[in-house]
């Protein structure tokens, strides 16, 4: 639908028949169609900018020079993966003057299916935000994945009819897609108007060509710069993405720099709330894009108008008469911190600080707690891993602000080689399937480490030490994950050093943003106490089940060659 009409009385101050609700005078208006800043006052009622110019209002805010953006909207992103429910959620990113988000709850689905999404979006409905929930497409994400739920066509109409869904969230199955899978066709064919969001890292030539075919429009899994330049070449809209793990802004904004903004727009896709905290939300992707050498309109532009034009947000990305008034108020571009933010034209946040009754308060429903579910508690002799006699296997090789892996072939008895053991434990329909195999790049010296987060199955992952005394700490991680009901945990030498409680689905807690973050401070600091050198070893863990992205990853099902898409053995 295109962007609604104004209320009459709207129209009236529009015409200055009636005074506006508000004026902010004095400012500067980002104009994205244009790219430029035009100078005027901002006239704003019911919610609704009404015009450029004076009018009288019943409110003056004098912003004295300041610019006026447009709200910034998340192209692509998780709200699970913040670790928070939507109304701490929301409390953190308003005030980095993010007024809207396209989500995708594949995370909660995959644990808790259709009823994890409705409590997700029924919370929402409450906010002073704009949810767009997507209907997720991958419940697994592939046939090597085992969830808590599966999701056919008839889930994802369901969740478009019924909900109201902007669209089909990220086709991550792109094998099945590229073949003409019957399913994937009704599932794409079920977006009809609505935008059809890609996850193809790596894709390129031919299969890209049979990907964009069949019906994808988006991605956020570029490798490569010339991966993304000939990606927008093809007419797919290419996301730049800034998260806890992903950081590929810097590296594919060449693409922005030597093409230009269009068909691009910034994401998060998985940032916790420590990120949020430190650095903030979209803002922070402008920041970066500014430092590295984008003008500021074309920043702005590509956090606010670009993703709004993209999933038919049609009432945001601009302040011009009708839009709705979600407004990011800058003293100084320095920094890209508003000092104000308003959300349908009230103010919601002043110098980095949600105001007070401006988010009603949510609590999760108490059905999404205890969902660890397992036949048993793992023992170490289950999770140890004989090596071969000649002690070559197949080793997932990680590293830091990446989710792609390495196929390694190492001696997993040569003590020179950095290794440690994996393995993921069934957690949803206590079925006992533990998969286990070796993952080099963590620097692990000793002790473990669990997570009920790991995608896009969420089943329990862990990672302990080589040695003998790895299994019998991976057994003790597991075991306390599933006593807290889900969570990050760190164990060394037998004793739990750091924990991390995630009792709602295993993947959201329910404190707010200053204790989650600390939460996530904490276990962090264990598991570099032990010897991990990456940067974020939690969020790099959850990524090593995701069996969608090359070149090695490991499910309850055994190790799987994601270029082969089929299952191999860990030992040679």
């Amino acid at each position: 639908m295109a962007r609604p009409p104004v209320s009459l009385r709207a129209l009236a101050a529009a015409r200055g028949d009636e005074p506006a609700d508000l004026l902010l005078r004095g400012g500067r208006i980002l104009a994205p169609a244009t790219r430029e800043w035009v100078r005027a006052d901002l006239a704003i009622a019911d919610g609704v900018v009404v015009g450029w110019g004076h009018r009288e209002a019943r409110e003056v805010i004098d912003v004295d020079g300041a610019a006026l953006a447009p709200g910034f909207v998340d192209a692509h992103m998780h709200l699970e993966s913040s670790k928070m429910w939507i109304s701490e959620y929301v409390k953190a990113v308003l005030p980095c003057g993010t007024t809207a988000v396209a989500a995708d709850p594949h995370e909660i689905a995959n644990v808790a299916g259709i009823e994890g999404i409705q409590a997700l979006i029924e919370a929402a409905e409450k906010m002073p935000f704009t949810f767009g929930v997507a209907a997720s497409s991958c419940v697994p994400e592939s046939p090597f994945a085992s969830a808590g739920a599966a999701f056919t066509v008839n889930e994802v109409r369901y969740l478009i009819e019924e909900f109201g869904a902007i669209g089909v969230a990220e086709v991550m199955n792109y094998p099945a897609v590229i073949n003409g899978d019957p399913m994937f066709r009704e599932i794409i064919a079920a977006a009809k108007w609505r935008k059809v969001d890609g996850h193809a890292p790596g894709l390129r030539g031919r299969q890209l060509d049979a990907y964009l075919a069949a019906g994808i429009e988006s991605d956020h899994e570029c490798f490569e710069l010339d991966e993304a330049h000939e990606k927008r070449q093809k007419g797919m809209w290419v996301f730049l993405r800034q998260g806890s793990v992903c950081q590929d802004l810097v590296k594919l904004l060449p693409t922005v720099l030597n093409h230009g903004p269009t068909a691009t727009s910034f994401c998060t896709d998985d940032r916790e709330p420590d990120l949020l905290r430190d650095e903030g939300h979209i803002n922070h992707c402008i920041r970066l894009a500014v430092e590295a050498g984008l003008n500021e309109i074309d920043a702005l532009t590509i956090g606010s108008y670009y993703p709004a034009m993209y999933h038919n947000f049609f009432h945001l990305g601009s302040l011009g008469p009708g839009y709705q008034a979600d407004v990011a108020v800058f003293d100084t571009l320095e920094g890209f911190r508003p000092s104000m933010v308003l959300q349908r034209g009230r103010v919601v946040a002043r110098d980095g600080l949600i105001l007070p009754d401006i988010v009603p308060p949510t609590t999760p429903p108490k059905s999404l707690y205890n969902r660890v579910n397992l036949h048993h508690l793992p023992t170490p002799a289950e999770l140890t891993i004989t090596p071969p006699p000649t002690g070559m296997a197949n080793v997932i090789g990680v590293r830091s602000g990446s989710v792609r892996t390495t196929a390694l072939q190492l001696n997993v008895n040569d003590a020179t080689i950095d290794i440690a053991r994996i393995a993921v434990v069934e957690r949803h329909k206590a079925t006992g399937r533990i998969g286990l195999g070796y993952v080099s790049g963590y620097g692990m010296k000793r002790g473990a480490i669990a997570s009920t987060v790991a995608h896009d199955a969420h089943n329990i992952m862990v990672v302990g030490a080589r040695d003998e005394s790895g299994p019998r700490d991976m057994a003790l991680a597991i075991a306390r994950v599933a006593e807290i009901g889900g969570g990050q945990v760190v164990v060394v030498d037998g004793k739990i050093i750091a924990e991390l409680p995630l009792p709602v689905c295993g993947l959201i807690s329910d404190q707010p943003l200053e204790i989650v973050a600390a939460q996530v401070d904490t276990v962090v600091k264990a598991a570099h106490s032990i010897g991990i050198t990456l940067i974020a070893p939690f969020m790099s863990l959850s990524f090593l089940g995701l069996s969608v992205i090359p070149d090695l990853r490991i499910t309850d099902l055994g190790l799987i060659d994601v270029n082969l898409f089929e299952r191999i053995e860990v030992n040679i």
